[in-house]
C-alpha cells in the first residue's frame, strides 16, 4: 500500500501528535499552522532568560500520553516532578486545600459539611461509571450529595468563576474529572500533589515533536492559515493555504484533520449536514484570559489558589515560582492571575492596562502588603474558545470526529469529554486519530 498523504490544520498539541503517529507508521503528513509558533498556550516569551508559557502548564501524573512522548522525544531527563501547594481564599483568609487534614481545619465550613464534603470527594475518586452522572448538572449533585455549604462556600463560587453564565449549566462529568485527575497526582494517603514540569519549557516539547516530524518526511508550515477544505463529490481532496508571503497554496490530500474549535470548521467547509452543523454550533465556548505579572515579591506561599469569593473578578491566582524556583527565571517572581471570560462580561472587552488595573485592588486583598510598584513588567494573553461548555447529557451532543465528509475528521476539545482540556488528553486524542485514518484508509 502507498503510504497516504493527510493535511492536519493546527499545530498544536493534538495536530503534531497526529502527525508524529502518521509519519512514524511510513504516511505523509503537511502541518498548517496560521500562528509562528507551535504549541498554542504553550508557547512561552523570555522572563529572567528562561522560558516561560503564556498560559501556565503542568502535568499530573495519571497524564501518561505526555509523559510518554516527552521520554520518546529524548526529555525525559528535564522533566521534574515537584510538590505543588494548593490553597482556597475565602472571606479573606488563606487556606490550605490537599489533604484531608486540611479539609478538617476548614473552618468556614461546619464539622457536618467538612464531613459530608470530603466523604462526596472520596466517593467521587473511587467511583467509575461517569455516565450514571450525566444528567445531573454539577451544581445539582454537589447540592444533593456534597451539601448546601459545600456548595456556598466552595464549590460554587469556584464554578461561578470558571463558567460566569454558564455556572449551573455544567455537567457533572466535568466535575468528577476534575476529582479524578487532581487525586491521582496525590501520594499515599493523598497527603502531596506531586505535578510534572518538564524544565525546558513545554514549548521546547513540542519544537522538538515538530521537528521530529520533519526528519520523517512530514512537513509543519507556520505563519501559513488554511482558508479552505476542497472537497470533491462528497470527499475532502485537499486543502487551501496562505503562505507567509501571501501566495496561495492548494495542496492535494487523501484525508484532512481539522483540530479548529467547533464553529470554525463550516468556515473551512460547505455543505455539512444540518444535523451535524447543529452539534458542531451548539457548542459554547469561553476565552481564557491571562494577566502574567513578574513580581519583586511573592504575593503568596502556594502555587495554586483557587479563589472562592466573587467580589473578586478572577477565578485563579497561579504563582508559577512558588512550583518551579525563582532561580530559574533569574530570581523574578511569576504570578498567572486566571480567569475565563464570554463576551457577555465587561471584562472580556477591558484593553489589557484596564484589566490589570481592575485587578489590582484585589490582589490587596489577597496579600494586604501587596504594592503595585511590586509589578516589574506585565503580559496579557487571551485564547478564545479555550473552554468549551459540556452541559447534562453532554454525549448525546458531540460532534463525530469522522465528519459527513468523507476523508475530513475533526478533533478538538469539545470531543475530550468527560476530561476537560488538557496537552496529554490532547495528545491521546491525536494519536487515536491518525490510527482511525490509517484504520479508515488502509
Amino acid at each position: 500500500m502507498s503510504p497516504m498523504k493527510v493535511g492536519i490544520i493546527g499545530a498544536g498539541a493534538t495536530g503534531l501528535a497526529a502527525a508524529y503517529t502518521l509519519v512514524k507508521a511510513g504516511h505523509e503528513a503537511t502541518v498548517y499552522e496560521g500562528d509562528p509558533f507551535v504549541g498554542g498556550q504553550a508557547s512561552t516569551f523570555d522572563v529572567g532568560g528562561a522560558r516561560l508559557e503564556k498560559g501556565y502548564h503542568h502535568l499530573f501524573t495519571s497524564d501518561r500520553d505526555m509523559v510518554d512522548l516527552i521520554h520518546e522525544l529524548g526529555l525525559g531527563p528535564k522533566l521534574a516532578w515537584i510538590e505543588s501547594k494548593v490553597g482556597i481564599f475565602h472571606g479573606g483568609k488563606i487556606y490550605n486545600f490537599v489533604s484531608p487534614t486540611d479539609l478538617l481545619r476548614f473552618t468556614p465550613l461546619s464539622p457536618v459539611d467538612r464531613l459530608r464534603m470530603g466523604l462526596a470527594i472520596l466517593y467521587l475518586q473511587r467511583y467509575k461509571e461517569w455516565q450514571k452522572l450525566e444528567r445531573f448538572t454539577a451544581a445539582e449533585w454537589i447540592r444533593k450529595y456534597a451539601g448546601k455549604g459545600a456548595y456556598d462556600v466552595v464549590w460554587g463560587p469556584l464554578l461561578r468563576g470558571k463558567f460566569g453564565a454558564y455556572y449551573d449549566k455544567v455537567g457533572m462529568p466535568w466535575f468528577w474529572g476534575k476529582i479524578h485527575t487532581r487525586f491521582a497526582s496525590r501520594g499515599k494517603g493523598m497527603q502531596k500533589e506531586r505535578l510534572g514540569y518538564p524544565m525546558g519549557s513545554f514549548a521546547e516539547v513540542f519544537e522538538t515533536l515538530a521537528e521530529r516530524i520533519v526528519e520523517r518526511g512530514g512537513e509543519v508550515n507556520l505563519s501559513t492559515p488554511v482558508r479552505a477544505i476542497t472537497v470533491e463529490e462528497g470527499r475532502a481532496t485537499g486543502l487551501e493555504a496562505r503562505s507567509a508571503w501571501g501566495s496561495t497554496i492548494l495542496r492535494p490530500f487523501d484525508a484532512v484533520l481539522a483540530t479548529t474549535p467547533s464553529y470554525v470548521l463550516p468556515r473551512l467547509v460547505s455543505g455539512l449536514p444540518q444535523d451535524y452543523l447543529e452539534k458542531l454550533q451548539g457548542v459554547k465556548y469561553l476565552a481564557a484570559v491571562l494577566m502574567v505579572l513578574v513580581l519583586k515579591e511573592p504575593l503568596s506561599r502556594l502555587y495554586w489558589l483557587n479563589i472562592a469569593d466573587r467580589s473578586i473578578p478572577f477565578v485563579g491566582l497561579i504563582e508559577h515560582t512558588n512550583y518551579i524556583e525563582s532561580s530559574h527565571y533569574g530570581g523574578k517572581h511569576i504570578l498567572y492571575i486566571s480567569n475565563y471570560l464570554g463576551e457577555d462580561s465587561p471584562l472580556f472587552h477591558m484593553k489589557d492596562s484596564q484589566l490589570l488595573e481592575e485587578y489590582i485592588p484585589h490582589l490587596k486583598k489577597v496579600n494586604p502588603r501587596f504594592d503595585p510598584s511590586w509589578i516589574e513588567e506585565w503580559y496579557y494573553h487571551r485564547v478564545e474558545a479555550a473552554q468549551p461548555i459540556a452541559g447534562a447529557n453532554y454525549s448525546q451532543h458531540i460532534p463525530d470526529h469522522r465528519t459527513p465528509v468523507k476523508g475530513l475528521y475533526l478533533a478538538n476539545t469539545t470531543q475530550i469529554y468527560p476530561e476537560d482540556r488538557g496537552t496529554s488528553y490532547s495528545v491521546r486524542m491525536g494519536k487515536r486519530l491518525a490510527g482511525m485514518m490509517m484504520e479508515d484508509l488502509g
